[in-house]
C-alpha cells in the first residue's frame, strides 16, 4: 500500500484536480510533520485558542461565480480574479507572456511550471515545516498564484489580483502566492483579499517574494477578509544583492487575524521598506508581527506602522529589527503608533531591536494614545459632527504612512478602503 493510498483525502483531491504526484507526496510529508510541530509564538499576541488551525477536509469546491456580480472589482490592465478555488477572470496576461512573464493560477503552475514551483515553493523565503501553521497550510493548500518575471524585465503597469474567499460554505480558504523577480527586473503588484459569504471559516494565506539581485518589487495589498473569518496571513520576502522591496499593506480585515510579515535582507545592499496601516473595529483582534532581518552588509530595513482602534477591538503591533553578526553598515529603523478612539479599545505597540554587530545604525519609536480632544473640539466647533471629525483626525494620523507610499495608485486604493472601513466601524460605537 502506497502513502497516497494511506491518505484517501489527499488521493481523492489529487484525482479530482490532476495534481502531480510529487506535490501530493509533499502534502503527506507536511501532514506527518504537523503532528510534531507547535503553533508559532508572537510577542503579546494571544491567539492560541482561536479557531486558526485548519480543520475542514481537503476537498475541491466549484464556487458560484454569480455571487461576484455585486463585488466591486477595479478595472486593471493586467488582472486575475479568483473566487475560492475557481479562476474567474484573466485580463492582459497574454501581453505579459510575450515578455516572458508568467502569471497563472496554482493548478496551472503545478501542471505547466513544475520546475519553478519545485525550485521556489517553501524553499527560500519560508520552510513548510517551520511550524504547525505552515505545515497545515501545505497539507491543505487549494488555490494560489504564480508570478515569474524574468531578468532584465521592467514592468510599469501593476499586476493586479483579487482573491475572494468563498465563505458561503464551511470550507477553509488556503491560498499561496509565489512572486519571483529576476535580476535587474522591476514589478508592481497589487493584491486584494476579500470575502463573499458569512460562514465561520478559517483562512491560511502565505505569500513568498523572491527578489533576485538588483531587482525592485512594489508589493501593495488591501486586505478585508470577513467578520467571521479567522486568518493566518504570512508574507515573506527573500532579497538578493541590492534588491529592494516596498511593502504597502492595508489591514482592513473585519475578523480576527494574525499577520506575520518578514523580510530577509540576504544580499549586500538589500533594502526593505515596510509600511502597514491597520484599522480594528467591533470586537475583533488584529495582531501584526513585522520583522526585518539584516543578514547582508549595508542592508536597510525600515518599518512604519500606524493603526487605529475603535469600539471594543484590539490591535497589536510588534516591530522587530534584527541585525545579524557580520552585517556591517546595516540600518534598522522602526516606528509603530496606535490611536485609540474608544475607552474600551485595547492597543499595544512593541518595538524590538536585536543588534549582534557593531558599526550599524538602529532606532525605534512607539506610542499608544487617545484621540486629541483639542483637535476634536476645534473641528466640532466648526460645525462638523463627531463621527466626521473623528474620521478627519484619523486621516491626519494615517497621513504620514500614506504619504510615504511611493505610488499614487496604491495610495488611492488604500484611501478608499480606509474610508469605508471607518464608516462601517463607527456604526458599532
Amino acid at each position: 500500500m502506497t502513502d497516497l493510498q494511506t491518505y484517501p483525502e489527499i488521493a481523492n483531491y489529487a484525482q479530482q484536480t490532476s495534481e502531480p504526484a510529487w506535490f501530493s507526496d509533499l502534502r503527506i510529508k507536511a501532514w506527518q510533520q504537523a503532528k510534531h510541530l507547535h503553533l508559532p509564538s508572537f510577542g503579546k499576541i494571544r491567539y492560541q485558542r482561536w479557531p486558526i488551525q485548519l480543520q475542514q477536509p481537503l476537498e475541491f469546491h466549484q464556487s458560484d461565480t454569480k455571487l461576484l456580480e455585486k463585488l466591486k472589482i477595479e478595472a486593471a490592465k493586467h488582472l486575475i480574479v479568483q473566487f475560492g478555488q475557481t479562476t474567474v477572470k484573466q485580463t492582459g496576461l497574454r501581453s505579459l507572456a510575450n515578455k516572458g512573464v508568467i502569471v497563472c493560477d496554482w493548478a496551472t503552475a503545478l501542471r505547466e511550471h513544475e520546475d519553478l514551483v519545485k525550485k521556489y515553493f517553501m524553499q527560500q523565503a519560508i520552510k513548510y515545516d517551520q511550524d504547525l501553521l505552515t505545515a497545515q497550510h501545505v497539507a491543505k493548500l487549494t488555490s494560489g498564484l504564480l508570478i515569474y518575471v524574468p531578468k532584465n524585465t521592467v514592468l510599469t503597469e501593476p499586476i493586479t489580483s483579487y482573491f475572494v474567499q468563498d465563505a458561503t460554505g464551511k470550507q477553509d480558504f488556503v491560498h499561496h502566492v509565489i512572486l519571483i523577480v529576476g535580476e535587474n527586473s522591476e514589478v508592481p503588484y497589487m493584491e486584494n483579499l476579500t470575502t463573499v459569504g458569512e460562514q465561520s471559516t478559517t483562512a491560511s494565506v502565505i505569500v513568498e517574494v523572491i527578489a533576485k539581485d538588483n531587482s525592485h518589487v512594489k508589493f501593495a495589498s488591501v486586505d478585508r477578509l470577513g467578520k467571521n473569518t479567522t486568518t493566518y496571513l504570512n508574507r515573506r520576502a527573500h532579497l538578493g544583492k541590492d534588491a529592494k522591496i516596498d511593502w504597502s499593506m492595508g489591514m482592513m480585515n473585519d475578523g480576527d487575524i494574525v499577520g506575520d510579515f518578514d523580510s530577509d535582507l540576504v544580499g549586500a545592499g538589500a533594502h526593505a521598506e515596510t509600511k502597514v496601516i491597520a484599522i480594528s473595529t467591533g470586537r475583533q483582534v488584529q495582531g501584526i508581527d513585522t520583522r526585518v532581518t539584516n543578514y547582508g552588509q549595508h542592508t536597510i530595513g525600515h518599518i512604519l506602522q500606524h493603526g487605529v482602534i475603535l469600539s471594543r477591538s484590539t490591535l497589536i503591533f510588534n516591530g522587530i529589527g534584527h541585525i545579524i553578526k557580520g552585517a556591517k553598515g546595516a540600518d534598522a529603523q522602526q516606528e509603530s503608533r496606535l490611536l485609540m478612539l474608544s475607552p474600551k479599545a485595547k492597543g499595544d505597540a512593541n518595538p524590538v531591536l536585536l543588534i549582534d554587530d557593531n558599526d550599524v545604525t538602529a532606532g525605534h519609536a512607539a506610542s499608544v494614545g487617545r484621540v486629541n480632544a483639542e483637535q476634536m473640539y476645534y473641528l466640532m466647533s466648526r460645525g462638523l459632527h463627531k463621527k466626521l471629525a473623528e474620521r478627519l483626525v484619523i486621516r491626519g494620523f494615517l497621513g504620514p504612512v500614506l504619504a510615504a507610499i511611493p505610488s499614487d495608485w496604491i495610495r488611492d486604493q488604500l484611501k478608499a478602503t480606509i474610508e469605508g472601513k471607518l464608516i462601517d466601524g463607527q456604526k458599532d460605537e
